[in-house]
């Protein structure tokens, strides 16, 4: 990412444009907002984590750090593929701010799934080239995804932990017996991130064609509940049993007093090391297969990670162990080339975390909301940005910017300074905001979805520190991001954005 090319994009994750099957998926409408961008002459989507979502629906608690998300799966496709019986798709209508409403949604979409398949099977689909392609480019994690995916089905959805013990310590004639009794339900789940590969795919290539490039977005951290820690557990600091005896969070922060505790386990980096860091490259080489650049979640755990005590409740008790990102990030480069890397380094930044970000050559994250604290010097105000940044209103973990303006209405200190530093009062405060991140010098500027829209509160992605009603945001249609997308065509031409 060494050239600096002005451009300009918006953050919205598939899951939350329109769709009639429980959620926004790769069908229609995610070719109709690329349509819209480039309309737009908008050249960048960013999206989130494309991962099966785990608890809470989060796409950073997937079972897996490889798969995609079935549900972003379109089943109008599958009809055109002759997959599936136009009769079956009956649109599930559902209040998109209920979590039970879209499950229920969810169940009907694996119904459809299921019928594909079984249709699938019948055409003889498992024996195409493109399917045994598929399946031995991408075996170093599609097995043993597949059969934790059906184990985990097997066993009401538990947790791996709690399967019986054969199974969760992976005993390899338990393992044989389990293949040979439900290879169709194993097979199954061959066939969605076969489905998924095919469609995403297809969706890179209608955005490369219109000369739009995605923003993908890699979580550091993997959940417990995984294919990952269940058929890797040597790579993370585990018991015998498997259970963690130390989890990822953050300290106190802008989000929560007694900061995050995320609860995910953390590495052994000194394995990984000796593995030279095999499972690594193998998930940079296959993110940088379906997107063009990649936004490292919590980069700064790659200089040093806070180590919570998994008997703690809070994040509070933890402690700082510095971890092998220099080292990490070399050995990626000499096996994948240059990396196009984003590094999210919002947070507690140290002169430490800074200088492997630099070394590296990686743009950093700046984010407007929070530069409004009375200091000239916050380094979230523009006129401290170097080029090599990407500047956001806010984030996925953001208030919406009127939100965030309603709920600081009441900080004297914020309201001031906006006022002050604009050099006027503005009753569009996200469009404030959006102009001065088109204004400034950094590289790019990236505004969700729902700041472009001008939304309340009640349209956030997600709260930090609680685990429900997160994720579930959704777009009714298209249309008003079109109309609000001109205000964004305009601001691009005026700033030399437009790629």
């Amino acid at each position: 990412m060494s050239k600096i090319t002005r451009k300009c994009g918006i953050l919205l994750h598939p899951t939350s444009l329109p769709g009639s099957y429980g959620t926004g998926d790769l069908g229609k409408h995610s070719k109709t907002f690329l349509d819209i961008l480039s309309n737009a002459n908008i050249a960048l989507w960013q999206i989130l984590p494309l991962n099966p979502p785990g608890y809470g629906y989060s796409p950073y608690q997937s079972y897996s750090a490889f798969a995609g998300n079935p549900m972003l799966i379109d089943p109008e496709n599958l009809v055109n593929r002759s997959w599936l019986d136009e009769n079956l798709l009956i649109p599930h209508e559902y209040a998109s701010s209920k979590s039970n409403a879209k499950e229920g949604a969810f169940q009907k979409k694996r119904a459809i799934l299921n019928s594909a398949f079984e249709r699938w099977l019948k055409l003889n689909g498992m024996n195409s080239d493109s399917f045994v392609t598929f399946t031995t480019k991408h075996s170093h994690w599609l097995k043993d995804y597949a059969e934790f995916c059906a184990l985990k089905n097997h066993f009401d959805n538990r947790c791996w932990l709690e399967w019986p013990e054969r199974f969760k310590l992976r005993d390899e004639n338990a393992l044989d017996q389990f293949r040979k009794e439900y290879s169709k339900r194993i097979l199954y789940h061959y066939f969605e991130q076969y489905v998924f590969e095919l469609q995403w795919m297809e969706i890179k290539r209608s955005a490369e064609s219109k000369g739009i490039s995605i923003i993908g977005d890699m979580p550091i951290f993997v959940a417990l509940d995984s294919a990952d820690v269940w058929a890797n557990r040597q790579l993370f600091i585990l018991n015998q049993e498997g259970q963690p005896t130390v989890v990822s969070g953050v300290p106190p922060d802008y989000f929560s007093e007694t900061g995050q505790r995320w609860g995910n386990p953390l590495y052994d980096w000194d394995v990984l090391a000796k593995t030279h860091f095999l499972w690594w490259i193998d998930r940079f080489k296959l993110m940088m297969q379906h997107v063009h650049y990649i936004r490292v979640d919590h980069f700064r755990g790659f200089q040093a990670y806070w180590e919570i005590p998994v008997e703690e409740e809070t994040a509070i008790k933890g402690r700082w162990i510095e971890a092998p990102g220099k080292q990490l990030f070399e050995r990626v480069i000499s096996e994948c080339g240059e990396l196009p890397i984003i590094a999210e380094d919002l947070g507690v930044i140290t002169p430490e975390v800074e200088e492997l970000r630099d070394s590296l050559g990686f743009p950093g994250m700046k984010v407007l909301q929070f530069g409004f604290s009375g200091h000239a010097n916050n380094p979230h105000l523009p006129h401290n940005y170097t080029e090599n940044c990407i500047v956001y209103t806010g984030t996925h973990d953001n208030d919406t910017t009127v939100g965030w303006f309603k709920s600081s209405q009441n900080d004297e200190t914020i309201r001031k300074h906006l006022w002050n530093y604009l050099g006027y009062e503005s009753k569009e405060p996200h469009w404030a905001l959006i102009r001065l991140a088109f204004q400034s010098i950094a590289r790019w500027a990236v505004i969700p979805a729902q700041d472009v829209l001008g939304l309340d509160s009640q349209a956030r992605m997600n709260f930090p520190g609680t685990s429900t009603g997160n994720w579930i945001w959704q777009l009714d249609n298209l249309e008003n991001l079109k109309k609000s997308l001109e205000g964004i065509q305009n601001l691009a031409e005026l700033y030399s954005r437009t790629g």
